[in-house]
């Protein structure tokens, strides 16, 4: 976890604890806040590592051990569902965006309306 440098209390986390947080990160469907909150660490922390890892500023250090089982590779299929829902996710949030204006516009039409007939 982290070590203790100085008597300010700054902590030094491994290389290995930090890449296993932008893990998390990724592959969990929470936000990174979250991820922050239930390891006791600053959200700054973790999006700055998320954004160190990107860069390969760090990487996990290899490991001696070796996996007796192997990794089911994701098939084509769910990777062309998890477009289908990112592209419909992105169109639902424009519709709802249009929507919103929409009704907006029915209002302003609606208040509209009462003052023309009394011209």
């Amino acid at each position: 976890m982290a070590k203790i440098k100085s008597a300010e209390r700054t902590a030094e986390y491994s290389k290995d604890f930090k890449v296993a947080v932008v893990k998390l990160t990724n592959e969990l469907d929470v936000k990174g806040t979250e991820i922050a909150q239930a390891l006791n660490l600053h959200p700054v922390m973790v999006y700055r590592w998320r954004q160190e890892h990107r860069k390969g500023k760090f990487v996990a250090q290899a490991s001696r051990k070796i996996s007796m089982t192997k990794k089911p590779s994701i098939p084509a299929e769910d990777k062309a569902l998890k477009e289908e829902l990112k592209r419909l996710r992105k169109e639902n949030a424009a519709l709802e965006k249009e929507s919103r204006f929409l009704k907006k516009w029915d209002e302003y039409l609606k208040e509209q309306k009462p003052n023309d007939s009394n011209s």
